[in-house]
């Protein structure tokens, strides 16, 4: 048949039969909203900053309805004391907590009163879904040690902001912002009448599913850098920098905080030789078993503590 025209066999190039994946480009109007300028370093400090003690601790919790609980917390252990000798000078101490906690959806009530007259109060109140005010206060038969501080916080959609006043005529502000997906800026000033002192400071964390690193600055010669790798879901490894080019000291550390379906273990060793270790596991539903460790041979100052917690 003269009318039939064979069939024209085509290769395809193997590049063009791949799909090109289209660039992704950035909405700069869609950032998201960074962290609180004051936790930029928190996944650092979770790492390496645990609450350590040393001696015996006990924290009972009663929660009466769904909104107000009562605690107790009992601590029995060693206090240090300023020395000007090299070795360090403890003291066998006791204390009893009482407290009391309101807390709503809009509106957090917590307060603490000690058996040595000290008085502690917190409040956490969101006005508005971008704006919250916050109080916190501490009372103490002490002179020229009792103080209080509010601060006013305002969430963007892109940046946060905060102003701050205390008692000692210290005002302070902080602003943080994305300027990409990944990475915020900002900054911060403070005036401290009583002591005629102001600074301001720069700050900037990167963060992605798999690192936070970040980065900070101030005016008052401190120098602050961390790092946290999340190994897994369950594993963490943080690293931190820290240096006052005022007095010159420098202290870095590295940490690990590590997950369990039963625990979490937490720990760190810096640069002075101290090391520290501290473990949270759940013996039961609302009852955990703390361990504390902390050891320093440069000062010879040994710290171990283990604890429980119900409710």
């Amino acid at each position: 048949m003269a009318g039939l025209v064979p069939p024209v066999t085509t290769t395809i190039p193997a590049d063009a039969s791949k799909t090109k994946k289209a660039d992704e480009k950035t909405d700069y109007t869609n950032l998201p909203c960074p962290i609180p300028f004051e936790e930029i370093h928190r996944e650092a400090l979770m790492s390496l900053k645990p609450e350590t003690f040393e001696g015996l601790r006990f924290d009972f919790t009663k929660g009466l309805n769904q909104k107000f609980s009562l605690s107790h917390s009992v601590s029995m252990g060693p206090t240090e004391i300023p020395s000007q000798s090299a070795e360090t000078i403890k003291i066998p101490t006791s204390h009893y907590e009482f407290g009391a906690n309101y807390i709503d959806p809009n509106l957090m009530l917590i307060g603490r009163v000690l058996t040595d007259g000290r008085l502690n109060a917190r409040v956490k109140w969101d006005l508005t879904d971008n704006f919250t005010v916050k109080a916190n206060a501490q009372l103490t038969n002490e002179p020229h040690m009792s103080h209080g501080m509010f601060n006013f916080d305002y969430k963007g959609k892109d940046y946060r902001s905060q102003f701050q006043i205390g008692n000692g005529a210290l005002f302070g502000a902080s602003y943080f912002q994305s300027v990409s997906p990944h990475l915020s800026l900002g900054g911060e000033v403070f005036w401290a009448g009583q002591h005629r002192k102001s600074g301001i400071g720069y700050a900037g964390r990167y963060e992605t599913d798999k690192m936070v690193a970040t980065g900070q600055v101030a005016s008052t010669g401190m120098v602050a850098l961390s790092y946290v790798q999340k190994v897994s879901e369950k594993v963490s490894l943080a690293s931190d920098f820290m240096y006052n080019y005022m007095s010159k000291d420098v202290t870095a550390s590295v940490g690990y905080d590590y997950i369990l379906r039963q625990c979490r273990l937490r720990g760190k060793i810096d640069s002075n030789g101290c090391t520290t270790a501290f473990l949270e596991e759940r013996l039961n539903m609302g009852l955990n078993f703390i361990l504390s460790a902390e050891i320093d041979h440069k000062k010879k100052d040994y710290k171990f503590g283990f604890g429980l917690t119900v409710g």
